[in-house]
């Protein structure tokens, strides 16, 4: 699904990936690993079009990613990928469905079909009666949930999720992790997971060990 040949990536004098290049398959959950500062992020935002690599190539169901322009990339990202992130980013003066339905609206999808889409990933999720709820009403756990939801609203092909487990305690990371995998087997979701959590890492069906901006295993 996935294929990422050569990427390199620098900020000012810093080498921070050197010539990665990897592939990721359809209902593959992969997590990268590695220390603070080997790249894991960097090559996290380059793989999920959120930043360009300064030389390299990405490519996405066998389409070079590189050759489109900035408002194709958006329109494939929006539609194609979910986001998952450390910090769930909900916006307070919405509600967890509002906030849910955002990505759906973006795309342009009609109202009542978004709120349906919604409603049924609340309820998968255990959170149906709290779909009124601002996220200052809801857990930690709830919260993330809710942005697993969100990022699954387009239903898209492939999920990034960075640390999306950092911020929550053991019981809550590991009813994310055991979610993740629930995904992958009900609708053969794929992901790629940058996790400093070891449980998170081998419940995958692959780890790649980062260090020093280069692949190392």
């Amino acid at each position: 699904m996935l294929k990422a040949i050569d990427i390199n990536r620098s900020f000012g004098k810093l080498h921070i990936l050197k010539g990665v290049s990897l592939t990721v398959n359809k209902g593959e959950i992969v997590a990268i690993v590695g220390a603070s500062g080997a790249g894991k992020s960097t090559l996290l935002n380059i793989l999920s079009t959120l930043d360009k690599p300064d030389s390299g190539q990405l490519f996405f169901n066998e389409h070079e990613l590189n050759k489109l322009n900035g408002t194709q990339i958006s329109d494939f990202r929006n539609r194609k990928i979910g986001f998952i992130f450390q910090f769930h980013h909900l916006l307070a003066e919405f509600n967890a469905l509002e906030n849910i339905c955002i990505p759906a609206f973006i795309a342009g999808t009609a109202k009542a079909e978004a709120e349906k889409r919604g409603m049924e990933l609340l309820d998968m999720l255990g959170l149906a009666d709290r779909a009124t709820h601002k996220p200052a009403q809801l857990s930690g756990g709830e919260q993330q949930r809710v942005a697993v939801a969100r990022a699954l609203i387009n239903k898209p092909d492939l999920i990034f999720a960075d640390e999306p487990s950092g911020n929550l305690d053991s019981a809550n990371a590991r009813d994310l992790h055991e979610l993740f995998i629930r995904l992958r087997k009900e609708f053969n979701q794929t992901f790629v997971i940058v996790t400093h959590n070891d449980d998170l890492s081998d419940l995958s069906d692959r780890k790649i060990i980062m260090k020093d901006g280069l692949i190392t295993a």
